[in-house]
């Protein structure tokens, strides 16, 4: 389907890369805050294993695996529980920045955890998948072409 004058004329302007780099720095507080929380159980289980306050969690040990992990989860449930209640983050609110779907009324569950997935190996393949905005004629992203969405730049004033 092709966007006629008057549908482009409706549609929000896709935001610039950069924008959405911007909220992504800003939801990068917001992660860290959250992994802070999450790690505390996972200190104290190590402080009564070791027995020694001094004691850090190994580089190969199950419980910096299940670490990292539980960081991933939770950021996991952060980014996309705002993605369905509104489409934003607390990044995305100040760049007016919001996930929509391509087509239906709110993207899916299943629609935003694959988004979610998908970002995260963009983002260890050195953000590859977001540097894709750059030369894709819609500024999609991989996890928005995998999860049906796209992000919109509001209005000022929304």
């Amino acid at each position: 389907m092709h966007d006629t004058p008057a549908d482009a004329a409706i549609a929000p302007p896709s935001p610039w890369i950069g924008r959405r780099l911007l909220g992504l720095v800003y939801d990068l507080f917001v992660a860290v805050a959250l992994w802070f929380v999450v790690a505390v159980p996972f200190v104290l289980v190590d402080v009564a294993m070791s027995g020694d306050v001094r004691h850090n969690i190994g580089p190969f040990s199950l419980l910096q695996w299940l670490l990292w992990l539980a960081c991933w989860a939770v950021t996991g449930l952060y980014a996309t529980a705002s993605w369905r209640r509104g489409g934003q983050t607390l990044g995305a609110r100040p760049w007016r920045l919001r996930v929509v779907p391509l087509d239906g009324p709110a993207p899916t569950r299943a629609a935003v955890w694959r988004r979610y997935a998908v970002a995260t190996l963009s983002l260890l393949a050195a953000g590859l998948g977001f540097w894709w905005a750059w030369i894709d004629r819609d500024r999609l992203t991989w996890h928005d072409r995998a999860a049906g969405t796209r992000v919109v730049r509001l209005p000022k004033g929304s």
